[in-house]
């Protein structure tokens, strides 16, 4: 070969073998998160760190190809952080809460968002699970109110001949649906379900002056309701309240049995949370937000603390601790 010929084969060759450092780099998602403020409990911080390392295993990493800002649920400013956020254009809008979606809902039509939530379909948030339509898919803690009941009567099977038990919620938690299921169950129970209402904003003052207003010597049970928002950010402080009382209680995440409460009877938090992670990185690749199933839970895990229920004076019913996923001892 001439050497003209050589030269001009090899100015044809350049652009391909130039190392990848050369190469320009992948444009950069921008993720808004809008999770929990203030988390006072290791267990939930671990899960949520969950979420950043499954976009760092499916290729999205913060500071490389992954820009995340974030906000932190405040109860009492839902409408303005929703408004901040959609104003920031991200590509994706990650968010906890019920409360939270439905703002973020009436805020943007476009900006695709996945939750985490209760019943989707309950809330109005989409009307089918399997096709969501519009901008909104995630996963849901429950699969349907009846989750609810089913914790009072697992309550009442741990601790036989139940009387009054204060139901533990916000004040949509008791007027809605699920606290609707919650008194016709405890009505077919022969249970007297008392209110234990959290105002907004709920914080650690708000929970203090519920439990304080109970009247411990009235009641002989508790549950906490179904809305993450509320209890998941204060795993600690509740279950300290109510050891103080020493009710016994069903709770509706297992990160409480494991913090010390006697029961809980939940979906797998860590698991959803990866989900959603997941579902977020199929819209960073393409996918239509409207076209991603919108996950329900339908497996529930049963967890039973038998050392809280030993330092409560209860002896767990046999065929309840068999039938546990997990008994902490």
């Amino acid at each position: 070969m001439k050497r003209r010929d050589f030269l001009v084969a090899a100015a044809m060759l350049a652009p391909a073998i130039r190392p990848a450092s050369a190469q320009q780099p992948a444009t950069k998602k921008r993720l808004a998160t809008i999770f929990f403020g203030k988390v006072e409990d290791q267990r939930l911080g671990r899960d949520i760190s969950g979420f950043y390392e499954e976009l760092q295993r499916l290729g999205y990493v913060e500071g490389a190809n992954l820009i995340v800002d974030r906000w932190q649920y405040q109860a009492g400013r839902l409408e303005e952080i929703a408004r901040e956020v959609v104003d920031t254009k991200p590509d994706v809008i990650a968010c906890y809460g019920t409360p939270m979606t439905v703002r973020l809902k009436a805020a943007t039509a476009t900006i695709p968002i996945v939750t985490m939530t209760g019943d989707p379909i309950r809330f109005g948030l989409v009307s089918n699970l399997a096709r969501p339509g519009g901008n909104i898919t995630g996963v849901s803690v429950d699969a349907g109110v009846e989750v609810w009941a089913k914790r009072l009567e697992l309550l009442s099977i741990a601790v036989p001949k139940l009387v009054n038990v204060v139901f533990v919620s916000s004040d949509g938690g008791w007027t809605g649906a699920g606290g609707q299921v919650v008194r016709d169950a405890a009505q077919k129970l022969g249970i007297s379900l008392v209110r234990g209402t959290v105002s907004s904003p709920y914080g650690e003052a708000e929970f203090r002056s519920t439990f304080s207003g109970l009247q411990r010597d009235q009641l002989d049970g508790l549950m906490l309701s179904d809305e993450g928002h509320l209890h998941l950010p204060r795993i600690s402080l509740l279950v300290q309240l109510i050891q103080q009382m020493r009710l016994p209680t069903i709770y509706p995440y297992r990160e409480f049995a494991e913090a010390g409460g006697l029961i809980s009877y939940s979906s797998d938090l860590k698991s959803l949370i990866r989900r959603q992670a997941a579902q977020i990185v199929e819209i960073f690749r393409g996918a239509n937000p409207g076209d991603i199933p919108y996950f329900q839970a339908e497996r529930f895990e049963l967890v039973v603390n038998l050392k809280t229920a030993k330092e409560l004076g209860i002896e767990i019913p046999a065929e309840l601790v068999g039938g546990a996923t997990a008994v902490i001892e």
